[in-house]
């Protein structure tokens, strides 16, 4: 695994995740002063976001089976679940949706079930990129990239 792959990971990881620093500053305010409330918050936090990176390995495993030239557009995914969440927001904008305040600050699963709802953009960016190093690993070594047949007639020189 070479130096570049992992920094475009950590760099994927990191503009996924800046909206996550706000809600986490949000769960770590609703929990202040109350005992454990850190704990929990943390362990929610790496529950959501076992979740996203579980989804989007298995929709990139899912990817493989598409054609090569269609992954880019998965890229899409964000885009469609964010206006689906603006026509949600839409719908309710008139509702009163605040819950009685708890003791104890927030609970693991519910920060994990925030993390994973915010996550739409994570794995909408982490399944075309899991899904496609395969051929551009393949390009950047120059080796040829393989038909949908698993033959080289392109490398060969036949046509």
């Amino acid at each position: 695994m070479g130096l570049g792959i992992i920094g475009q990971a950590a760099g994927l990881f990191a503009v996924t995740n800046i909206d996550d620093i706000l809600v986490l500053a949000l769960f770590f305010a609703q929990g202040a002063g109350h005992r454990g409330s850190t704990r929990r918050v943390v362990v929610g936090q790496y529950l959501g976001f076992v979740a996203i990176l579980a989804v989007s390995v298995a929709a990139a495993f899912g990817a493989t089976f598409l054609p090569e030239s269609a992954i880019p557009y998965l890229g899409l995914l964000p885009l469609a679940l964010g206006i689906k969440a603006a026509w949600q927001a839409w719908r309710h904008r008139g509702e009163d949706d605040e819950e009685d305040a708890r003791e104890g600050g927030p609970k693991p699963l519910e920060v994990a079930a925030v993390t994973f709802a915010n996550g739409g953009d994570n794995i909408g960016v982490y399944v075309p990129w899991v899904a496609a190093p395969r051929s551009v690993r393949r390009s950047r070594r120059g080796l040829p990239a393989q038909s949908s047949r698993g033959d080289h007639a392109a490398s060969s020189g036949r046509g």
